[in-house]
């Protein structure tokens, strides 16, 4: 399921939504079957079967589900910034187009997401450069480095979430490191990140644990550890930002170990 900086995940009939939220990598999904709805923050995307959609990383974004009876189901890459631009011999690109039908690069993702599940380096790595070389015509150049900065107004404060992310944290903690009463910090955290604290805390928490999982790993442990009141409640929490459960996810991982 991982390898080095390029990671896969297949979901089968989603049947939640997934909140705002955003990832540090290029997200490019092929669909498979039922519509696939994304909203950016200018912009609501609808993929349908065929289609690929992308999200560059740290474009915060949610997927709603359009029919908790559409069966979606789709494929999704997450590819580093650093990987894509390796790729590319230093060119740093974005999407502005975020949706686009090809069969071409439909075949070629196809392969490497079967290369992935094979666990064939030379293979994995012969595809990715094809799939990136086919994804680069329908990007343009950016100029700027992806490094999330955008949440530079609350810099002490997620410096202070990332080094704590295992603790709980209460609004009237952060809102007077902030300096700023709870509803003005609620209001101005928003703005600047396009996420309530919270949601960008419960975020930052579910992917964080999600490094962390591995075939052995006692996952009721890991959810009390970054304070979820139970397995359930982690679950729900994590699925809600991975698209599949944290025991499927580690099921998978001992698949592919």
């Amino acid at each position: 399921m991982l390898f080095d900086n390029l990671e896969y995940i297949s979901i089968d009939k989603q049947t939640t939504d997934f909140p705002k939220h955003f990832h540090e990598t290029f997200c490019v999904s092929l669909i498979h079957s039922g519509i696939e709805q994304i909203d950016f923050e200018s912009q609501t995307l609808y993929s349908e079967k065929g289609s690929i959609s992308i999200a560059n990383p740290y474009e915060i974004h949610s997927n709603p589900l359009i029919d908790k009876d559409s069966q979606l189901k789709f494929d999704t890459v997450y590819i580093s910034s650093d990987l894509m631009k390796y790729v590319l011999n230093g060119r740093n690109i974005t999407f502005i187009n975020k949706k686009l039908t090809s069969e071409r690069v439909n075949q070629q993702f196809a392969q490497l997401i079967d290369a992935l599940a094979s666990r064939n380096p030379k293979a994995i790595a012969s595809l990715l450069e094809k799939l990136i070389g086919a994804l680069k015509f329908y990007s343009c150049e950016n100029e700027q480095v992806y490094d999330g900065n955008f949440i530079r107004d609350f810099k002490e404060i997620n410096s202070y979430i990332e080094k704590n992310i295992e603790e709980r944290f209460c609004l009237d903690e952060l809102s007077k490191m902030a300096n700023i009463n709870k509803y003005g910090f609620v209001k101005k955290f928003k703005a600047s990140t396009g996420m309530t604290p919270m949601n960008y805390i419960l975020m930052k928490k579910i992917f964080s644990c999600k490094n962390l999982i591995h075939p052995h790993l006692e996952l009721t442990e890991l959810a009390y550890r970054y304070g979820f009141s139970d397995l359930p409640h982690f679950s729900r929490t994590f699925k809600s930002y991975v698209g599949i459960s944290p025991k499927n996810y580690q099921s998978n991982l001992i698949q592919d170990s």
